[in-house]
């Protein structure tokens, strides 16, 4: 069975952007173990971030330039909690999300975070029924399906807490990751070449 599909038909409890995001920054301040996520989805919808504004409105200068303000929260952030592992699946041709968000990732990665990326081909047999779902894992009695609606925008998180169904979604992962490229070698090479992207 797909472990992903069978996850993303279980029971769980569904729960609003804002009371997802203050449960998630209490567990994650607590979490001692890996934390895993998993991100799928080729384009997002991010009005709240101003480097993404600034990349959507064609001034990619200033979008890397407002990356760069994530530098200190993250490094504070990476040397207070625990370990944060995270798999980008990326499709080809590079969307222009794709192209912003992968170079935030060299920032998340050079203060702390350990980013890998895999080609969409890789995650084909977990998808004959729908995409992988946009997962994170604190530990196998605790996951999280993040939700967004059909323009990208987050809408909360699907709290699973069943082992029987995590488990095996976290296990998979794992090997998923395990096969993974580097995202500093994938970014130098793939996205780091690339002209600003056409968004206006």
């Amino acid at each position: 069975m797909d472990p992903f599909h069978h996850l993303r038909t279980a029971g769980g409890e569904v729960l609003p952007v804002a009371e997802y995001q203050e449960e998630f920054d209490k567990v994650y301040a607590a979490a001692s173990d890996t934390v895993w996520k998993l991100e799928r989805a080729q384009e997002f919808h991010e009005p709240d971030v101003e480097s993404w504004q600034a990349m959507m409105h064609g001034d990619w200068k200033r979008s890397m330039e407002l990356l760069e303000d994530w530098r200190p929260p993250l490094e504070e952030q990476y040397a207070t909690h625990a370990e944060f592992r995270r798999l980008r699946i990326v499709e080809t041709p590079i969307t222009p999300y794709l192209q912003w968000e992968i170079n935030g990732l060299a920032i998340r990665v050079s203060t702390g975070e350990q980013v890998r990326v895999l080609p969409a081909g890789a995650v084909r047999d977990f998808e004959r029924n729908s995409p992988v779902p946009e997962l994170v894992i604190f530990s196998r009695s605790l996951c999280y399906e993040v939700l967004y609606d059909a323009a990208g925008g987050h809408t909360g998180a699907r709290r699973v807490s069943d082992p029987q169904v995590i488990g095996p979604c976290l296990d998979a992962l794992i090997r998923l990751y395990d096969q993974a490229e580097d995202l500093i070698a994938y970014h130098e090479r793939e996205i780091a070449p690339l002209p600003p992207p056409a968004t206006t």
